[in-house]
């Protein structure tokens, strides 16, 4: 089968921002490079803009300098930015290698919506609320208290889907999670958890637990199954076909047609035994084809992602 990956997170940008020296074309510290890209196949890469601790008090201009990082380092390599279904539409057509950007935490916005109606116009499309504390919108999951939405949080999720920006629910307290919900269903818009995994198969707090993964099938949202070792197994060595009880699970529960893939690459520093980053995808589908049925795996690796996106993205930009 021919490959056609999409992937819904990496931490590429976060990584180039604490080292400027660090080449996204071929540089092996990178585990998503534009080399590794082309070897597993990976045809639309969904960049998150993580905020590390390490730059202190998380504002809009570290925000700013990662959009500047992916035009600077990441698009001059011919990685085009998908804002638009026109956009995927062409990038489907013309095969070509292209980016979605995301925002990991709404920390950087600093509470101000012109911040998030700024970082749309340039291109983000996707907003996960929370890293896993507390932040002036929300609770993350690893927050004690595990408090729902802030009244400026509420404002900030009308404020999303006005303007056509997924929201993402992986780093989500419990209670938000429910709250997003309740508003989504309201507002007739799904949203994504970009890299979990199933909780009843790895007991980690960032996995998703069955009912939170009926409510995003029948949202009509997807999951993207992460390869962060200990979201998949608890154990000192985990391989990628411990992957396969957490597909078989969601597929029990109705989601075969909602999985697609977010790694994670770039974002941890222990990766699964046999699969440490995007140019061996490859080998991941030889392992799914030894028991899954192609079609179905052609819409983990690709086919679910796309149609979500040809649905929910802004039709122009």
């Amino acid at each position: 089968m021919g490959l056609k990956i999409v992937d819904f997170h990496c931490d590429v940008l976060s990584k180039i921002q604490l080292n400027h020296q660090l080449d996204f074309k071929n540089d092996d510290r990178l585990d998503v490079n534009l080399r590794r890209m082309e070897q597993g196949g990976v045809q639309l890469q969904c960049f998150a803009i993580f905020l590390s601790e390490r730059l202190g008090p998380p504002g809009i201009e570290h925000i700013m300098e990662q959009l500047d990082l992916y035009q600077e380092r990441v698009a001059i390599e011919d990685i085009g930015l998908v804002k638009s279904s026109a956009d995927l539409e062409r990038v489907i057509a013309t095969g070509e290698r292209a980016g979605l950007l995301s925002i990991e935490g709404a920390d950087g916005l600093e509470g101000d919506l012109f911040y998030l109606r700024l970082c749309y116009e340039r291109g983000v499309r996707f907003l996960g609320i929370t890293w896993n504390y507390a932040n002036w919108a929300a609770d993350g999951v690893m927050e004690p208290r595990n408090g729902g939405f802030t009244c400026k949080g509420l404002e900030l999720v009308r404020a999303c889907h006005e303007l056509g920006i997924i929201l993402d629910v992986s780093h989500l307290s419990h209670k938000g999670f429910w709250e997003l919900t309740e508003l989504a269903e309201r507002a007739q818009r799904p949203f994504i958890a970009s890299h979990s995994n199933a909780y009843h198969i790895c007991p980690h707090e960032r996995n998703l637990q069955d009912e939170q993964i009926r409510a995003i099938i029948e949202n009509g949202g997807r999951i993207g199954i992460t390869f962060v070792p200990w979201f998949v197994k608890d154990g000192p060595a985990v391989y990628s076909k411990d992957l396969l009880p957490h597909l078989d699970h969601i597929c029990q529960l109705g989601g075969g047609g909602n999985i697609m893939f977010g790694s994670d690459f770039d974002g941890i520093d222990t990766h699964l035994h046999d699969f440490q980053h995007a140019g061996e995808y490859e080998q991941w589908v030889d392992t799914l084809l030894k028991y899954y049925p192609e079609e179905l795996i052609n819409g983990w690796l690709s086919g679910n992602a796309l149609s979500f996106l040809r649905k929910w993205l802004p039709k122009d930009e």
